[in-house]
């Protein structure tokens, strides 16, 4: 049956959602406040300072008095009537930023922990996703670490500590890893128990025990990949019970984050890898995503002008994890010695899928219509999920040595399906069901 959209969790409105704020989320709301006012303040400055240059240049050297030419300088002469109001903007704001972060911080430190909420956990998902290399940079509080999680709560990673937390978990394990701007209360399409879960069907027909990455997905992949990696070693030293298998189910980002672990664990060694049975990937863009590709054109556009220049400034704000998906970046050497917001060929080490694996790939279209294989392209390019094309998300690259090898009969398309509903279909449940019996 195809199924729709389900109810997207929703932030409150704002009224509403200071009650779902902890202290320190104020406290890191402050600091990115404080951030944003002094980025917008250096914007106008750099926007106002080119325009100077622009109508100086045909006076030449009389022109240029006005103009402070300095490498790296606005254009805005900082002695200047103009340069002394932005100079007074920064440290008024530095000032009080400053302030009222350091007395939340020491308020913060007497409060006890506060339980979360699927609101506020959808918020800091959201804002670690766009921003969070620079949440991780500047120490901010609204920084997610990374950690295995059940019912909305971290394992502790020691064998008598776990089996009390997850009483009756078989030797079955099965890891759910979300992707881009979501975290692992996502895999519910809604807060009711009755809900449809994929971990929970799966462990009910099948005997496997779910547990769920929670992490910042605005990090490089490569590195989340590799923290992951070593998390799964961890857990699997610490699981109460013998483990048969291990298998993951990713959904979008998260499809890259497991390969990205699964070449670290080879890597390095890790046992883990060993146990590692069946890896599906939901909607992964393994080849990128077309919005990222978009945003970095825009990038190029802004950044071609010189009066507009300032204004690419604003693009690039967004995270690490976003510019990986422009074309599916997993290894670290994708990104190294490179200028992530610069236009540039795809240049990505091929990686292959991981060796004794049974790997999955289910791909969605919005359409009703399954594409037959000569136009699967065309119709992924254009319709896809909405954001992952087809060919994508099943690993099909016009390079033969890119292209993902996955076995006759385990690639799938669900029909009339958006990228976030692959996380609740039955339909897709079903598929899994098929695949992992």
């Amino acid at each position: 049956m195809p199924t729709s959209e389900p109810p997207r969790l929703r932030l409150p409105p704002l009224a509403d959602l200071r009650h779902h704020l902890h202290l320190s989320d104020i406290q890191g709301l402050t600091q990115l406040a404080t951030r944003g006012t002094l980025g917008v303040t250096g914007l106008a400055e750099k926007v106002q300072g080119n325009v100077y240059k622009a109508v100086a240049a045909p006076f030449g050297a009389a022109g240029q008095k006005f103009v402070d030419s300095a490498v790296g300088a606005s254009g805005v002469r900082p002695t200047g009537i103009t340069g002394l109001v932005y100079g007074s903007i920064r440290g008024v704001t530095r000032l009080a930023g400053g302030t009222v972060d350091a007395v939340l911080s020491r308020v913060a430190s007497r409060v006890a922990p506060q339980a979360s909420s699927p609101q506020r956990e959808a918020m800091l998902s959201a804002l670690n996703g766009v921003l969070g290399d620079q949440l991780r940079d500047t120490a901010n509080p609204l920084a997610i670490a990374m950690s295995l999680r059940h019912d909305g709560l971290s394992l502790p990673l020691d064998r008598a500590a776990l089996a009390q937390r997850l009483p009756g978990a078989t030797g079955k394990i099965l890891v759910l890893v979300h992707g881009l701007c979501m975290n692992d209360l996502q895999w519910r399409a809604d807060n009711s128990a009755a809900a449809h879960e994929h971990g929970e069907q799966l462990a009910r027909a099948l005997g496997y025990t779910p547990v769920y990455l929670h992490y910042n997905t605005g990090l490089h992949i490569s590195g989340n990949g590799g923290h992951f990696a070593a998390l799964l070693e961890q857990l699997l030293q610490a699981w109460p019970q013998p483990v048969e298998e291990l298998s993951l189910l990713t959904h979008s980002m998260g499809g890259l984050v497991a390969r990205a672990a699964c070449h670290s664990a080879a890597a390095t060694g890790l046992l883990w890898r060993a146990r590692l049975k069946n890896l599906v990937f939901l909607g992964t863009p393994h080849h990128g995503a077309p919005l990222e590709k978009l945003g970095n054109w825009v990038d190029t556009a802004l950044a071609s002008n010189p009066v507009t220049r300032p204004f690419a400034a604003i693009g690039q704000v967004r995270s690490a994890g976003i510019t990986d998906l422009r074309y599916g970046h997993v290894l670290p050497g994708d990104t190294q010695d490179t200028d992530r917001f610069t236009a540039a060929p795809d240049r990505r080490q091929p990686l292959p899928l991981p060796d004794g694996v049974a790997c999955f790939a289910v791909a969605a279209t919005l359409g009703g219509v399954s594409p037959k294989a000569g136009d699967s392209a065309l119709l992924g390019e254009w319709l896809g999920d909405g954001l992952v094309p087809l060919p994508s998300a099943l690993g099909q690259h016009a390079e033969p040595v890119r292209s993902l090898s996955f076995g006759p009969g385990r690639q799938w398309v669900a029909l009339k399906t958006g990228h976030i509903a692959l996380m609740h279909s039955p339909q897709v449940c079903a598929q899994l069901l098929r695949w992992l019996a």
